[in-house]
């Protein structure tokens, strides 16, 4: 059985299907999403729809981003947070036209039950941005961090890589895990369209929201998969590159 994760996906249903398809993904496989489904592309709505099914018959762990949070608020109550709109808020709300109460209760009921991170049974960790606790994710006092944090990340890239994890010198939010899997920070900011590594972290959201694609992770082999560009995938949209 593969584990294969996946990055931020920003509403591009058609790159999450090419990824699939690419990747010759099964029932056997187990995936492991590291959230921002919603926001950017014009098909969050559909994203999560397209989710929730797939989770009935295929083994996944669906974690929570940043983005994830707004729209659940905006579900829970109706409210619309300007920052969100502006940042991909207006295309997941217009993706919605035609949904049902209903249809929106049941959204609402797969965001709220999302983890903040997750942890296997080979001590890699699973986590949308990062953590600040040097004690590791589950000493971290603001939950919030779990979805914002880019310090995690900066750290691991300014890293010497000459200095292993058993050594003294490796800083100790790190040495808690054998892996740690993110996305949040585009590696597309970098110049970077692949999934990235820098010490034991691995960054997997290689842009989709932007100008670059959506990317799959074969965590034992480490054979990666991806979409096209959404902007060509999606032509006549800007996705969040405004």
């Amino acid at each position: 059985m593969r584990t294969l994760v996946i990055g931020d996906i920003h509403g591009g249903f058609r790159a999450l299907i090419q990824v699939f398809e690419r990747a010759e993904v099964t029932s056997n496989d187990k995936l492991i999403f590291l959230g921002d489904y919603v926001d950017g592309w014009s098909e969050s709505a559909q994203v999560i729809s397209f989710l929730i099914k797939f989770s009935k018959t295929n083994h996944c762990v669906f974690i929570k981003g940043n983005h994830d949070v707004w729209c659940e608020q905006w579900l829970a109550d109706g409210n619309v947070n300007n920052v969100w709109y502006i940042h991909g808020g207006k295309e997941t709300i217009e993706s919605y036209k035609g949904y049902t109460k209903a249809q929106k209760q049941v959204h609402l009921d797969f965001f709220e039950s999302m983890p903040l991170y997750h942890l296997d049974n080979k001590n890699r960790l699973f986590i949308h941005a990062g953590f600040t606790s040097m004690h590791g994710v589950k000493k971290e006092i603001q939950k919030e961090v779990l979805y914002y944090d880019r310090t995690l990340w900066e750290m691991a890239l300014t890293m010497d890589k000459r200095i292993q994890q058993s050594s003294e010198l490796f800083p100790k939010r790190l040495k808690h895990y054998r892996e740690i899997y993110i996305g949040h920070t585009p590696t597309t900011r970098y110049h970077k369209y692949q999934p990235m590594n820098a010490a034991n972290v691995w960054n997997i959201d290689t842009g989709a929201a932007f100008t670059g694609k959506l990317s799959a992770v074969d965590i034992t082999t480490k054979e990666v998969f991806q979409s096209d560009t959404l902007m060509h995938l999606y032509p006549n949209e800007m996705g969040r590159n405004k």
